[in-house]
């Protein structure tokens, strides 16, 4: 498929989280998904072992009852305060931002189980075990191909979301996929034709804020 005419600055800084805009009514060819997970597997992965799994979603009723789980860990997590853009409130400006992002996320909630494709990252542990300890380079052998997606997905007319609150009922999930016991789940990401073309870079912490030179 032909892409969007962005350059590399431009598809880096404009593929956002597409929460409201995921157009729920429009299907999603899967063909356009492969087209997507192919550039996702040519991420680095530790000592290029490429032991990620992919798991599309497309069965309405399986979509509805991922959806459902993950309703049920964003209320928890909303309840908890995780949602609320109260921490901020001597800073105006970021706070409105994190109320709309708030009131965004309970969007997708409420419809996570509508989106015509979720996709669930995984990967394959010895006895699925996660390792005690730094998990850094676990991780860091599957979450950057789930980034390549999200942008090949942004390249080719799709908005994604990086979600993992459904990770609360992670082994209720793996036992609806039907998930053999050593694979661990990494995220969910609803997939969609996204409505609108008003993408821009996101509001930032100044650079200088957080750069550190040498040393803190």
């Amino acid at each position: 498929m032909t892409t969007l005419p962005l350059s590399p600055d431009e598809l880096l800084t404009t593929t956002r989280t597409v929460r409201k805009r995921l157009d729920l009514d429009r299907p999603v060819p899967m063909d356009l998904v492969r087209e997507c997970l192919e550039i996702a597997v040519q991420a680095p992965s530790g000592s290029n072992r490429q032991g990620w799994q992919w798991i599309v979603v497309t069965d309405p009723k399986t979509r509805a009852e991922i959806g459902e789980y993950y309703r049920r860990s964003f209320a928890a997590y909303a309840q908890a305060g995780g949602a609320s853009a109260g921490s901020y409130e001597d800073d105006p400006g970021r706070a409105e931002v994190q109320r709309r992002v708030g009131e965004s996320a309970s969007y997708l909630a409420e419809h996570m189980g509508d989106v015509p494709v979720l996709v669930i990252p995984c990967l394959r542990l010895h006895g699925g075990r996660l390792p005690e300890g730094n998990q850094a380079g676990l991780w860091g052998s599957l979450l950057p191909a789930v980034w390549n997606y999200a942008l090949a997905a942004r390249a080719r007319g799709l908005g994604t979301a990086w979600t993992s609150l459904h990770l609360a009922y992670e082994r209720e999930v793996a036992e609806l996929l039907g998930l053999p016991d050593d694979v661990r789940q990494g995220a969910l990401i609803p997939t969609a034709y996204y409505t609108g073309e008003t993408f821009r870079p996101g509001a930032r912490v100044p650079l200088d804020e957080i750069l550190h030179l040498d040393r803190w």
